[in-house]
């Protein structure tokens, strides 16, 4: 019993143990719940006095409870002690530091007190840095023991709307703010750079009446109260606007674009719409609500008063209370605001008048050529497209912008509109912003005049305009000059492709990037009076309407770009049913009475005076249209001066510019082509015109001893054929040293006989055998030289035989003579005549012989004979007379003056227009 006993007892023990430690621990735990409880609670209550404020938690009821729990009151004096401390410490500094920092971004009439700025117009012009910050008046901290004031300000343009909300008492005051606010913008800037609305649903006049002199220069509109639908839709078509035409690059704004450029392109539009404290009707809600939102990028900036809205975008408000404090967004619900005091009437209304005369000198101002010109000369770049100024509309530059988003320009206007003066000005303003190395000009007039021929040397100017690489006047009768250049700007469009597909790029900037040492300018193709191009149902015209097609869709990408000028564009047969070639002219010029230029409903030309311009970047539609007056170009000390200064600055191997002039004759010796022909030759190549191209190249013929390598000139102006015939001979006499090629010279008429002498006394010179006979000796030469080439065909004669040129003047006038037959061979000199035009050739031996009518030659030649004749040049020949002398081709020509068609069987696919040269002068 004992053990059982000792060990009953050992085990009472160990239980009372357990339950003295059970005890302990949970007393422990207790109190550590119990601090854990009050620390929470503490920590609770910290977070709701930081999250609502020591100030606003004081004045809260519930609060108030707080104070009596001695557990809470640690927190509660710690709080106040960092807030007094922090408080104190920031009402000491604060209130100067904010004072400095409204001071810098509110600079002038942003911010400074008005006497200091009020009625002078201002001169900035919305470009670089634009007030972060508008002064509306002062505030306190409320609480603040100083009550020390600095400004309270707002942003405004492109940043925020801005929300007024009056009492009836503090209506009035409210007005007098926005009355000075606005005239602290219009005040900032130079006149017209901001423009203000003024609605007011109560009353037709009344709202800021000191504004109303602004009304007279345009730059306030006061808005009828029941037509807020029409103020609203006018700012939704502007927002689209901008979104379609000027915020094509990417950018997001406005600002952004003034930023990037340095130019403002807008101006501001404020508008000021005065509520009566009730939300609008929901259609006008929601045209307000979708202006506010998108508004600000595109310049549109508003001020409401006592309007309700509720928009996803920047909105300050400033409040009166009901018990009469007002509130600011910007400065928090702890300070007061003071709002500045309405200006004097009669200074306001004074300011305004002086800002809207300030507007309406700068409107009346005449601009000059000279106003287009940058200070420095050629420091643009044209990699991501051409921009310059045009005229000037309200004392502003009006701009046209090639690139791009408007590739191509299209000007019209009737005649004496002041196209050509138009086209002088947007080239000046061009040339002088841009280096012949960023543009290239190829200027093309069809109509009867030499408006572009200034930028050739000339003789009492020796200047030329650097840009230039080609100019082509008086061409209305060359169209095909008209087709050569858009010829050369599709082939140089595909080797820029060619380029940029090397390069793995898609345009010419991306190019320019790639390729940095390469030279891409902009070309810039200017073609006046255009629609002579396509007068007529021709092949001509059927050729350049593909290839303007062509190069007016794919050569915005490749840096080319066209500008088309003509007097009316509505009636071009050749571009119905096309439509596409117009829609990429998106830029449009309309000039005074100019039709067809804009859009169908756009008849902003036929409201515009002289002198003055529509220029839209948006196809023509009215939206887009911009006024500007074009300054004088075309008088003496202008574009000329221009020129002279810019050619003075050229670099020294930049070559002249190409001059096609349809009237003129080109001169054989100054032609490149024969410059550049020198003995050795191995195929003699004969020239016998110039070719209507771009390059002003030679129409040649090479003289190969091959069958059919004869040459005809087909026509019975002798002027002309002799040309043809003189030129051909005197480039072959430069391809052969002195003696070693031997020339006929065949004068077989009287108006022959003068051009045949002065070319044999040439070739004499040049120390050739020169045979110089006429119709007496015609026969006796032929049977000479069908008995030499007989003696080489027969194999007898191993000497190499020497070139021989038979050169025939109208040789047609020998066939009563070369009719006859020899009584003892029966061969006419007409045989004798084929025979040496078949096999001379291959024996060094080629005639190239004057031919008076196509029929004259094709009787002469029958029996397949005409195809000896391989190369010939149509004088006045209809081209329904030269099928059989090509190859069956239909041949639409018409003859003109000075001109021949040309065609090289062995060599053309169909004939070309030549101009026979002036071999007077020589070698």
């Amino acid at each position: 019993m004992n053990k059982r006993t000792e060990r009953r007892k050992k085990i009472e023990h160990a239980f009372e143990e357990f339950r003295e430690t059970v005890g302990l621990a949970l007393g422990a735990a207790a109190r550590d719940h119990s601090r854990a409880a009050v620390a929470h609670a503490r920590s609770m209550f910290e977070l709701w006095i930081r999250q609502t404020g020591v100030t606003t938690a004081v004045d809260d009821p519930a609060f108030r409870r707080c104070l009596d729990n001695p557990l809470l009151k640690p927190v509660i004096q710690q709080a106040l002690d960092e807030y007094q401390g922090i408080f104190t410490g920031w009402t000491g500094q604060g209130p100067l530091e904010l004072h400095r920092l409204v001071t810098e971004a509110a600079p002038g009439p942003a911010g400074e007190p008005w006497q200091t700025w009020l009625g002078h117009a201002g001169q900035r012009d919305g470009s670089g840095d634009v007030p972060g910050l508008w002064r509306v008046g002062s505030a306190v901290i409320d609480r603040a023991p100083e009550r020390e004031e600095f400004p309270a300000a707002v942003p405004l343009l492109d940043e925020s709307h801005l929300s007024f909300s009056s009492t009836p008492e503090t209506r009035a005051q409210i007005e007098g703010t926005v009355e000075g606010l606005l005239l602290r913008l219009i005040s900032y800037f130079q006149p017209g750079t901001v423009q203000l609305h003024v609605w007011d649903v109560a009353q037709l006049t009344g709202a800021l009446p000191g504004l109303y002199p602004l009304a007279r220069a345009g730059l306030l509109t006061v808005h009828d109260p029941a037509r807020l639908h029409e103020l609203l839709d006018e700012f939704a078509e502007h927002i689209r606007r901008i979104h379609t035409s000027v915020l094509v690059d990417g950018r997001p704004s406005l600002r952004a674009v003034a930023d990037a450029t340095g130019k403002r392109s807008e101006p501001w539009r404020v508008a000021v719409l005065f509520g009566n404290r009730t939300a609008l009707e929901e259609q006008l809600q929601q045209k307000l609500q979708r202006i506010a939102r998108n508004g600000l990028a595109c310049g549109i900036q508003l001020i409401l008063v006592d309007l309700p809205i509720t928009v996803n975008s920047p909105l300050e408000t400033i409040r009166v209370g009901k018990d009469g404090v007002i509130r600011g967004s910007m400065t928090g619900p702890h300070a007061s605001v003071t709002l500045d005091p309405q200006l004097p009437r009669e200074q306001v209304t004074r300011a305004c008048g002086a800002i809207s005369e300030a507007l309406l000198e700068r409107r009346s101002r005449v601009c000059t050529f000279d106003d287009l010109l940058p200070e420095v000369r050629w420091t643009g770049t044209s990699a991501s497209g051409l921009e310059a100024p045009i005229g000037y509309h309200d004392g502003e530059p009006v701009s046209m912008i090639i690139g791009d988003a408007s590739p191509h320009v299209l000007v019209g206007g009737p005649s004496g509109s002041g196209k050509t003066n138009f086209l002088y000005a947007m080239l000046g303003a061009l040339v002088s912003r841009y280096s012949p190395d960023e543009l290239e000009l190829y200027l093309l007039d069809f109509k009867e005049g030499v408006s572009f021929a200034q930028f050739t040397p000339g003789r009492k100017d020796p200047s030329w305009l650097p840009h230039a690489r080609l100019v082509g006047v008086n061409v209305n009768a060359d169209r095909e000059f008209g087709l050569a250049l858009l010829k050369f700007l599709a082939d140089e469009m595909r080797r820029r492709a060619d380029a940029a597909k090397h390069h793995e790029v898609t345009k010419l900037e991306e190019l320019r990037a790639e390729d940095p040492s390469g030279r891409w300018p902009r070309i810039v193709a200017v073609i006046d009076e255009f629609q002579y191009l396509f007068a007529e149902r021709d092949a001509v015209t059927s050729r350049a309407v593909g290839l303007l097609e062509d190069v007016a869709r794919r050569g915005r990408s490749q840096g080319i770009h066209l500008v088309l000028s003509s007097q009316d564009v509505s009636g071009i047969e050749a571009f119905w049913g096309k439509p596409a070639i117009f829609e990429q002219f998106v830029l449009r010029v309309a000039l005074p009475k100019a039709r067809r230029v804009l859009a169908e409903t756009n008849m902003a030309a036929m409201e515009v005076p002289r002198r003055h311009a529509v220029i839209n970047h948006d196809s023509g539609v009215r939206h887009g249209n911009e006024i500007a007056r074009v300054p004088d170009a075309t008088s003496k000390g202008t574009f000329d001066a221009l020129q002279l200064e810019l050619w003075q600055r050229r670099t020294e191997n930049l070559p002249e510019p190409l001059l096609f002039d349809g009237e003129k004759v080109p001169r054989l010796s100054t032609v490149d082509d024969f410059a550049e022909l020198g003995p050795g030759a191995v195929v003699p190549t004969a020239l016998l015109g110039q070719v209507i191209d771009v390059s002003g190249s030679a129409a040649k013929v090479r003289l190969l001893r091959s069958p059919g390598r004869n040459i005809a000139a087909i026509g019975s102006v002798a002027r002309d054929a002799t040309s043809v015939l003189g030129a051909a001979a005197l480039s072959l006499s430069r391809q052969h040293d002195p003696g070693d090629a031997d020339f006929t010279v065949a004068y077989l008429t009287e108006d022959a006989t003068e051009s045949a002498k002065a070319l044999a006394d040439e070739l004499t010179a040049a120390g050739h055998g020169v045979d110089v006979i006429d119709l007496d000796g015609i026969r006796a030469k032929l049977d000479g030289l069908a008995e030499g080439l007989n003696t080489r065909l027969s194999g007898t004669c191993a000497e190499t035989p020497r070139p021989h040129y038979v050169l025939l003047y109208a040789i047609d006038a020998a066939y009563p003579l070369l009719e006859q037959k020899n009584p003892a061979t029966r061969q006419s000199g007409l045989d004798t005549m084929k025979f040496v035009l078949k096999h001379g050739p291959e024996f060094g031996t080629h005639v190239i012989g004057w031919w008076r009518s196509a029929q004259r030659l094709k009787s002469s030649l029958i029996g397949g004979a005409l195809d000896d004749i391989g190369s010939w040049v149509a004088l006045d020949v209809h081209g329904q007379e030269l099928s059989s002398l090509a190859a069956g081709q239909i041949i639409s020509w018409a003859p003109r003056p000075r001109r021949g068609l040309f065609f090289d069987r062995f060599e053309h696919a169909k004939p070309e227009v030549v101009i026979p040269f002036d071999i007077t002068g020589g070698q």
